[in-house]
């Protein structure tokens, strides 16, 4: 019987990547340990030494402005929400 393919998420790629680039373990012990194949490790710590400019990168203020626009979005809504809500509290009590 064939084995299913498994499927990982980002954040445990990214827990055995770090594992990984600390190099308190051999790459085979990291591999063993999760049970992964030592290729499959190496490429996860490959892919996180190339992501790493793309933390520092000009990029990432625009991110905070969008991250904040929304936040924005989202308190005026909450807001128009709440006095929606005061308005039929009020009716109802008539």
């Amino acid at each position: 019987m064939a084995r299913r393919r498994r499927r990982f998420t980002a954040e445990f790629k990214g827990r055995v990547a770090l594992e990984a680039l600390q190099e308190r373990d051999s790459v085979q012990a990291i591999a063993a340990r999760h049970e992964l194949h030592p290729n499959q490790v190496t490429a996860w710590k490959r892919q996180l030494l190339d992501a790493v400019p793309e933390v520092f990168a000009k990029g990432a203020g625009k991110l905070a402005q969008e991250h904040e626009a929304k936040i924005r979005d989202l308190h005026a809504k909450i807001g128009e929400l709440t006095v929606e809500r005061d308005f039929f509290q009020r009716g109802l009590k008539r």
